[in-house]
């Protein structure tokens, strides 16, 4: 839930009063809403200006303001946080207002915007606007285009929002450590007008990945490739906030990478255009038909479908090693591999609880739930209707229903299929043994017998 936190004082305010604007006394500065429960808050409605719909934000929140005359003023905390993964691990993260990523930011094309920013870090740190068009002063990058906000100070941005559309907010300061350590957030700047590009539900997360060892909380800020935890907003299935949708609606997903690789984007049960890039909205004269969205590293994408086919729909990164968690890349493969005589031998070296896997593939892990080590992930995980899902990491699945109210984003549990239409068994696979190979001598003439159905005979053939 969302607390207000006070300054302890009006020294911490005047420590950082010379960084703040001129325009700006120290004493303005505005309290720092921060959320510690990884569940989705409501979408933060427009209280006063142009009406525009909300962002939902995975596992996230919206950072409220206050008007200050003609401006808009949010004040973003840099800090350390501890984030859920997902239930049963826990990371030591950096962030804003008690979160990683931090609260996502809304406004509207045209908005004055005043974002103060408190360092809480043990070292300086700044904010870059990624996207956003504003003065060179602005732009957030330690040393070149301001000083770095040292431990225990409070800068400033001040900026117009020239143009509509879906941006974030990162470090431009020891950034491959504050990056790693999870410092990012969105940014929605919504259009003046209220009808251009609307829709009912805007969904918005930002990819982003870890390397954290099992039994571990910090993660390794070296890693490059070999992340172990692949994530939207911080979270890996099944922490994954389903994306809930009443049948009809239209729905715009909005997705950032922020992670050291591209991700295909993919959603079943539909195709979707592309209609926002972090360049701007594409007309729609441009826009182009997808199921699989590629978002490069350090790019936003946003798509859009009308939800008219109801059911539970996988969406997950197409990268299969980014649906699983905690993987141990240095794991062989053992496929064919017949190990029962070794178990024996195993357990006395190793530890009697040694089981034999992986013989057969993998997917018997999905369903065992077998003891972890402390503060980690099973690699395949979450359970559903049917069984597991054998899924982790970037996977979430949209549900769309009839007749949910506007606004309702509660969980409506799984789909029921009408009668009919659910995949079904016509033969097992294990009939019976399987039947010996014959082989027939080179130049050897096959005799082939066909009966028609209903008839006591049939012909034959030479072949």
């Amino acid at each position: 839930m969302i607390s207000r936190r006070g300054f302890v004082g009006s020294a911490a305010l005047l420590a950082g009063a010379s960084a703040i604007s001129g325009r700006v006394q120290a004493a303005s500065v505005p309290e720092a809403p921060t959320m510690t429960t990884p569940a989705m808050q409501p979408p933060l409605a427009p209280s006063s200006g142009p009406d525009y719909q909300p962002v939902a934000t995975l596992n996230g929140w919206t950072l409220p303001w206050r008007m200050n005359g003609d401006w808009k003023e949010f004040h973003l905390v840099a800090e350390p946080v501890v984030r859920e993964i997902a239930p049963g691990m826990k990371a030591h993260l950096w962030g804003y207002n008690g979160q990683s990523p931090g609260p996502t930011i809304e406004c509207v094309e045209g908005d004055k915007v005043r974002i103060f920013v408190t360092n809480k870090l043990p070292e300086h740190t700044t904010v870059h606007w990624h996207g956003i068009l504003l003065p060179n002063g602005m732009d957030g990058v330690g040393g070149l285009t301001q000083p770095q906000i040292k431990p225990g100070q409070t800068f400033a941005y001040e900026f117009v929002m020239r143009k509509s559309g879906t941006f974030m907010y990162h470090p431009h300061a020891d950034e491959m450590v504050q990056m790693a350590m999870g410092m990012m957030g969105f940014f929605v700047v919504h259009p003046r007008d209220p009808k251009l590009h609307r829709v009912d539900r805007d969904f918005v997360f930002l990819l982003n990945a870890y390397d954290i060892d099992p039994g571990s909380y910090v993660p390794k800020i070296m890693t490059m490739l070999d992340f172990n935890l692949w994530t939207m907003n911080s979270r890996a299935f099944p922490g994954i906030d389903h994306l809930v949708v009443s049948k009809g609606e239209r729905v715009r997903v909005r997705v950032g990478n922020l992670t050291m690789t591209n991700h295909p984007i993919h959603m079943h049960g539909y195709d979707f255009k592309v209609t926002c890039t972090d360049g701007g909205w594409v007309p729609e004269s441009a826009r182009w038909p997808e199921v699989t969205i590629d978002i490069p590293v350090g790019a936003m994408r946003a798509y859009e479908f009308v939800a008219d086919e109801p059911g539970d729909w996988a969406l997950h990164c197409h990268k299969s090693h980014h649906t699983m968690n905690a993987m141990g890349h240095g794991v062989k493969t053992f496929i064919g591999v017949q190990k029962r005589d070794l178990v024996k031998s195993i357990r006395k070296i190793a530890s009697p609880d040694y089981m034999a896997m992986g013989s057969a593939g993998m997917a018997e892990m999905g369903e065992m739930e077998m003891p972890n080590p402390d503060n980690t992930l099973p690699m395949m995980t979450g359970f559903a209707q049917f069984g597991p899902l054998e899924m982790g990491g970037m996977f979430t699945v949209v549900k769309v229903r009839e007749g949910l109210a506007r606004g309702d984003y509660k969980d409506p549990g799984w789909y029921k299929n009408p009668p009919g239409t659910v995949a079904y068994e016509v033969a097992s696979a294990a009939a019976g043994p399987p039947r010996r190979r014959t082989e027939i001598p080179t130049n050897s003439k096959l005799v082939v017998k066909v009966v028609k159905p209903g008839s006591k005979g049939g012909h034959s053939g030479q072949h």
